[in-house]
């Protein structure tokens, strides 16, 4: 009975009919329930919306952890680890906030009122439950050392144009931090308009960081899609088999 909970709860194969259902409910779900998110107003409605999709939160989180031995496969001591796995934080966090909804009597759930904007979080939710999402997540696993270095690229390449112009245009940046985040719309080439160079030096280290800055940018963006579609010739070739 828990191995059938098991493979009905886990993202669905090609052939499992019972377990496409579920990802699909389950998806409706998690885009009903953050959808009243985007209202600053609490009506009945959106509080019923957020009673009932709670509880399913509850119910699958429950499940999960019950079959969390055949998820994680370490035996007895699989129910002491899935709480702690990345997946089962985001549904504790999604949960969390709305417990005060079920039950007002319960005072101490009250302080989760002060996290309650952490309901956010449902929708990484959805990361389980579409096979694309996942292939971009296992883009991420797989590709994280050269992206690791894009990232300390990017980050060094920043604080090097911050100190530059810090120290070039001393009168036009009050802080480290401003230049910083001049550095930072530099390399992005977002250009914001609410700092900027004044002097020839400093609008030709703008320039050099604009160009570099694209590159820089560029580079993550190739890493994903090399990636992506390597995972895709996976996928493909494990669906022809």
């Amino acid at each position: 009975m828990r191995q059938k909970i098991f493979e009905i709860i886990e993202v669905a194969k090609e052939n499992d009919k019972w377990s496409h259902i579920y990802d699909s409910f389950m998806m409706i779900v998690i885009l009903i329930s953050i959808f009243p998110l985007a209202f600053k107003i609490q009506t009945d409605l959106f509080l019923n919306i957020d009673k009932i999709a709670t509880i399913i939160f509850i119910v699958d989180y429950v499940l999960r952890f019950i079959t969390a031995d055949y998820k994680l496969n370490k035996g007895k001591i699989s129910f002491v680890l899935y709480p702690f796995t990345f997946m089962a934080i985001i549904d504790l966090l999604s949960i969390l906030p709305s417990i005060t909804l079920l039950n007002n009597g319960l005072r101490l759930f009250k302080i989760f009122r002060l996290i309650r904007t952490l309901r956010v979080f449902r929708i990484f939710k959805s990361f389980r439950y579409s096979k694309n999402i996942q292939m971009v997540v296992n883009v991420f696993k797989r590709q994280k050392e050269a992206l690791t270095v894009v990232c300390l690229l990017a980050g060094g390449y920043i604080l090097i144009c911050a100190l530059i112009i810090f120290n070039v245009e001393p009168e036009t940046f009050n802080s480290f931090f401003d230049a910083v985040y001049w550095a930072t719309v530099s390399l992005t080439t977002v250009g914001y308009g609410d700092i900027f160079a004044v002097s020839t030096a400093g609008k030709i280290i703008t320039m050099i960081s604009a160009v570099f800055g694209i590159a820089i940018v560029a580079l993550p963006a190739g890493i994903i899609t090399a990636g992506y579609m390597e995972e895709i010739n996976v996928e493909k070739n494990v669906s022809d088999k």
